[in-house]
């Protein structure tokens, strides 16, 4: 099972691209816990050094889609900011949700298509109106359907048929890839500050333990 999980800093300021560097690593983090793969697919950096605007996590092994949606939504990391002392805000939101990162590409081959000749009206004489010579062509797998009759000759017709339906496919994955490209980028401004889906913080740093106070023990006198 592999899950692409896309996270964005959004429009935020730049400590939202500093947050999600912080969540990014603390998903991973989860991540091996689990027992989990995770790979960073492609990644856009921020303005500062070590954060990023978006993060495109590819999440591989059992469990990847219960793991991605822990992790889907708005989230927010608790701190203080590290460039601005200044600013009381301590909440800074990213946004994660599954995305589709590949389409499949049609393979075409000629043996998916059924040819069926075929009488079509119109002008070309009688010639054209009593022999089949017009060309029906089906791609099984997409169920595309082309109807040529420009020529008077059958296999001209069948060549352009097969021709049509060949662009035809190109044109419908070409229109796939698109709206996949369109709906990522939709993510980027669907981010909703407040009501988060998952909080995270910084580890608290362990402090030793107080100091414990001597006991004298008193002098024995001689």
């Amino acid at each position: 099972m592999t899950v692409d999980l896309l996270l964005s800093a959004g429009r935020g300021p730049q400590e939202c691209a500093w947050a999600l560097a912080q969540l990014l690593r603390r998903l991973e983090a989860d991540a091996a816990r689990r027992h989990l793969r995770t790979s960073r697919a492609q990644t856009v950096a921020g303005d500062r050094p070590g954060t990023y605007r978006s993060v495109l996590v590819r999440i591989t092994g059992a469990g990847a889609e219960a793991f991605a949606a822990s992790w889907t939504g708005t989230l927010c990391w608790q701190a203080p900011s590290p460039y601005r002392s200044n600013t009381g805000r301590k909440n800074w939101y990213v946004i994660a949700q599954p995305c589709q990162v590949d389409t499949p590409r049609t393979t075409f081959a000629e043996a998916d298509v059924d040819i069926v000749a075929c009488r079509t009206g119109g002008p070309g004489g009688q010639h054209r109106n009593k022999a089949s010579t017009a060309v029906r062509a089906t791609h099984r797998p997409s169920g595309i359907v082309v109807v040529v009759d420009t020529e008077r000759q059958f296999s001209l017709n069948r060549r352009i048929a097969l021709r049509l339906l060949r662009q035809r496919i190109e044109d419908g994955d070409q229109a796939a890839e698109r709206a996949v490209t369109a709906s990522r980028r939709r993510i980027h401004d669907e981010l909703v500050r407040g009501d988060p889906t998952r909080v995270e913080r910084p580890d608290q740093p362990e402090r030793d333990p107080a100091p414990r106070e001597r006991t004298r023990r008193p002098r024995r006198l001689t």
